[in-house]
């Protein structure tokens, strides 16, 4: 903002001169240029310009670096083809950044945002049938990522779990989880088609038969699987919980679908829909007229037009959807919720979208980030991941044989929409190849600096950071000083993955400085530079650890 502005000062001393005609002050945009030669900061706005100003981009370009306004921050301005005016900032100013920095401590990187808003991310949200996998670890990791970054912008964020207990699928676990703990009881029950197989439901099964016996086969059929899947989601959801935790992820709140149906809510929203004539019976269903909105096709909304005010019975996935869509934005008054789904659920998108269009909600307020898959790859071999068949990895067994830190840091060091190889042999790997370990290094070799400076009596008291000179010093400076604008990109554009490449990026620069540049040195003729460059390094100390930390990945002081 403070480079924006002198841009325009820029143009009003020109103007002022009569170097450039009178005209209107544009919206002024600085960034960083194509090529790192140019400078530290780049506009293209004398392209804009060229038609009201009646100039050459290029000229207009000379024209402004003529007239830039004097400034600490700054140390020369220049015109490069076709009209970009690039800044390089002063090395003086970059230097004292530093004290800057270290000032900060743990709010280093934070943003002040232009409206601060309440901001709901819902995230992971699988269906409570069996243990998590690697799928939904990569939905939690991008979620939690990213409330923590939009926390840094300075938002209010809630992250929730929304619990899907009222589907079908979930009526099809508490009849698997029923035939387990039947056949554990030594009856010949059979297990349902299409049921959930895994060994964790065998031994669910098991351990609700040793701890109530018969009670549930004593009780009517339809009760019993209603609260055996329900006593499973409960056990499933619980280990889900500790499952995340493990690996960083948290949630404010956990909401359950059921709720929305069974304090009515689905049934004011239904009137909503009647109301604005957005409902039609045929086929023995109601459907939500979602052509009336210009979408391709109706979507059932409820199978039976009797069962409205019956939880238990055959409201759809989209009913929920709707209800959810309105208890966000109205009932509990977000001003965006953004939801993270897996890929598979894109074709929800646009009928969710419709929904809170058909209900009066401005649809830009629902931002719904999909993700692609994850294939598990060891030795080379992709391994195989279904619930109902039971064969697949668990996030347990994946976070056991890897480690909390690599699972995650990886899982959001891709684009969410690109499908994802994660290699095993490589995020165990305690070597440069391994991205988290590289990064966890650099944190861990400026630890073991500042430890051992203190241990020999040197510290960095009285430092003068106007020493920081070298040039590898300053592009250390450079890059530390890039995090607000990560942080500030990844919130914008609900893109987490930009925070592990700028940690990568910061980690080798200083591993390059480190080769340059002597920290610590016992020559009395070097306590000046020591105690500066002490200074430089905890300052990156300070920036890798807030990264690491927004990431959601430890910050180990010693590996």
């Amino acid at each position: 903002n403070h480079l924006a502005a002198l841009v325009k000062q820029a143009i009003l001393n020109a103007q002022n001169t009569g170097a450039l005609p009178a005209f209107a002050l544009p919206d002024v945009f600085v960034e960083r240029p194509q090529k790192k030669e140019w400078g530290d900061f780049s506009t293209s706005l004398p392209l804009k310009l060229a038609r009201e100003a009646k100039r050459a981009p290029l000229q207009i370009a000379q024209t402004l670096a003529a007239h830039f306004p004097a400034d600490d921050t700054v140390a020369r301005v220049t015109a490069t083809a076709p009209g970009f005016v690039n800044i390089i900032l002063s090395e003086a100013w970059l230097a004292h950044q530093v004290e800057t920095i270290l000032a900060q401590g743990a709010h280093v990187g934070d943003v002040e945002p232009t409206r601060r808003e309440k901001i709901q991310v819902e995230y992971v949200s699988a269906n409570p049938t069996g243990p998590l996998h690697i799928g939904g670890g990569r939905n939690g990791a991008i979620g939690d990522t990213l409330a923590n970054v939009l926390a840094a912008n300075g938002h209010d964020v809630q992250r929730e779990f929304y619990i899907n207990d009222n589907g079908s699928q979930i009526r099809l676990f508490g009849a698997s989880v029923f035939a387990r703990y039947a056949q554990a009881l030594g009856r010949d029950e059979p297990f349902p088609e299409k049921g959930y197989q895994g060994a964790y439901v065998i031994e669910m099964g098991k351990t609700i038969a040793q701890e109530h016996g018969e009670k549930y086969s004593q009780m009517p059929r339809d009760q019993a699987l209603r609260e055996l899947g329900q006593m499973g989601i409960a056990a499933v959801l619980e280990g889900y919980a500790k499952t995340l935790a493990r690996m960083g992820v948290q949630f404010d709140n956990w909401f359950s679908e059921r709720s929305l149906h069974e304090s009515g809510l689905f049934a004011q929203v239904f009137e909503i829909l009647q109301g604005k004539n957005l409902t039609v019976e045929k086929d023995g269903a109601i459907w939500f007229a979602a052509q009336e909105l210009g979408e391709d096709k109706d979507a059932v909304l409820v199978r039976s037009p009797q069962v409205i005010a019956e939880p238990d019975e055959r409201p759809t996935y989209l009913a929920s959807d709707v209800a959810y869509v309105w208890n966000k934005l109205v009932v509990r008054g977000f001003d965006r919720a953004i939801y993270i789904w897996g890929a598979d659920h894109h074709g929800d998108v646009p009928r969710v979208l419709a929904a809170a269009r058909a209900l009066g909600l401005d649809p830009s307020r629902v931002i719904i980030l999909l993700h692609q898959f994850v294939n598990l790859k060891r030795g080379g071999e992709l391994i195989k991941m279904s619930k109902r068949a039971g064969e697949f990895v668990t996030m347990d067994e994946l976070l056991d044989e890897v480690g909390p830190d690599a699972v995650r840091f990886m899982l959001i060091s891709q684009h969410a929409n690109t499908t994802m190889d994660f290699d095993l042999e490589l995020a165990k790997k305690q070597s440069d190849e391994n991205p988290v370990y590289y990064v966890q290094y650099a944190h861990a070799r400026i630890a073991s600096i500042l430890k051992k400076a203190a241990e020999t009596g040197i510290t960095s008291d009285g430092g003068d950071v106007s020493l920081l000179t070298h040039p590898a010093e300053l592009e250390l400076i450079r890059e530390i000083l890039r995090l607000p604008e990560v942080v500030e990109l990844a919130a914008t554009k609900l893109e987490p993955h930009h925070l592990p490449h700028y940690a990568i990026e910061l980690a080798g620069i200083f591993h390059s400085f480190y080769k340059q540049c002597r920290v610590v040195s016992s020559d009395p003729a070097d306590a000046a530079i020591t105690r500066a460059r002490l200074k430089l390094v905890a300052a990156a100390k300070n920036t890798l650890a807030r990264t690491l930390n927004l990431i959601g990945v430890r910050a180990p002081e010693t590996m």
